[in-house]
């Protein structure tokens, strides 16, 4: 199977101005924040959607260099991936499957999120068929309604997986809606609802080795649902599910986002900037342009409200935000062709967090850092 994962770059040579600068060292030093908060569950590092941006494959490389404990992803083409680029730590598969996929993850010591009495029966199906075991979580849901079986019928779906012959029942798990929220009120009754189901097990000495319903947010405000395992996603890379969220554990964020001047210009009067003609100033003003757009993930909605940083300062981008160059009002300020721009990140004490770049798009900060195109090369420090 030859799936791409995205231009990456282990040096500073980059041939396009706008790119990534990924630090991985405060990505293991996150990792290594998270597990000793959370001792002595496991850990298991959510890599889904690119690795939340910073790039699938070597990020599920550096987890297999600091012997991470598991690895999740979304879909089994993520997978599959990762086995073809040397990974052999454990992977979940976390969303819904299609019975022609079962093989393949068998073949490829794949662990299966079973969300159904009629997946397992495929699973068992395919098992023998390869004369393999299938390693398989069960997925219960207790609040989401996305998939997994709901936590009132849970206590039949226990019971009848236990007796499957090739399947290896490893685990158990939820997931929260909003475990990220002041109010915690859900949470806790889907927590409520989880433990219900593990005194089904008990009752029915049935033993289960991995337990694990605790999300980024759940870490950081409910230690009570640590269990056998966490599942950390956007705070393995520093940046936090909300703003107001408890912030238990010390993370950095990883990522920097940059481009250059490409372009110096005056601006007259009356003159709009960019599609619609949504902006125009009363005075001459001194602009630049940057390489970078929405098809970069630098959302359109941003436009009248992003701000760059050039030289230290921050600057406002102007006119609407086009599929590959912004404009940038320096005012009188100068600046050249070549000059560094952050656009998320920092530059000695002035800083854009991706906190600000959600708000500015009126989304959160997951949207911004997986939307980041992969024609924006990744530099891997």
């Amino acid at each position: 199977m030859n799936i791409t994962d995205q231009i990456q770059i282990s040096t500073t040579e980059v041939i396009r101005p706008t790119h990534l600068e990924i630090d991985l060292d405060k990505i293991k030093q996150n990792y290594l924040a998270i597990k000793q908060h959370v001792f002595p569950s496991k850990v298991m590092a959510v890599l889904k959607a690119n690795a939340y941006g910073h790039g699938l494959v070597r990020i599920a490389k550096l987890m297999q260099e600091i012997e991470a404990d598991y690895l999740g992803v979304a879909v089994l083409e993520e997978a599959i991936l990762l086995r073809e680029s040397g990974i052999t730590l454990p992977i979940l598969v976390m969303g819904g499957i299609l019975g022609n996929q079962i093989p393949l993850f068998i073949k490829n010591d794949l662990t299966i999120t079973a969300s159904s009495i009629s997946k397992l029966e495929q699973i068992e199906e395919a098992a023998i068929e390869l004369g393999k075991k299938a390693l398989v979580h069960l997925k219960i849901d207790t609040g989401l309604e996305r998939i997994g079986v709901h936590y009132y019928n849970a206590e039949e779906f226990v019971k009848r997986a236990a007796k499957f012959e090739n399947i290896i029942i490893e685990g158990i798990y939820s997931h929260l809606a909003s475990s990220e929220s002041q109010d915690k009120s859900y949470t806790n009754l889907q927590i409520e609802r989880f433990e219900n189901i593990l005194a089904v097990l008990e009752k029915f000495s049935i033993e289960i080795k991995l337990k694990h319903i605790s999300n980024s947010g759940a870490i950081l405000q409910h230690p009570n649902t640590n269990y056998d395992m966490v599942r950390p996603g956007l705070i393995l890379f520093g940046v936090y599910p909300s703003s107001g969220i408890t912030k238990r554990v010390n993370v950095q964020p990883a990522l920097n986002w940059k481009s250059r001047v490409v372009y110096f210009k005056v601006i007259k009067p009356e003159h709009p900037v960019g599609y619609g003609s949504t902006w125009q100033t009363d005075e001459n003003t001194r602009a630049v342009t940057i390489p970078v757009g929405y098809g970069d993930g630098y959302f359109r909605k941003m436009s009248h409200q992003a701000e760059v940083i050039i030289r230290g300062k921050r600057y406002p981008v102007i006119g609407t935000i086009s599929m590959d160059q912004i404009v940038i009002n320096i005012g009188n300020d100068s600046a050249y062709n070549d000059d560094e721009v952050i656009l998320l990140g920092s530059d000695g004490n002035v800083s854009i967090a991706c906190e600000e770049l959600a708000s500015w798009a009126d989304t959160i900060p997951y949207e911004i850092l997986t939307n980041i195109n992969t024609r924006v090369p990744r530099i891997y420090k």
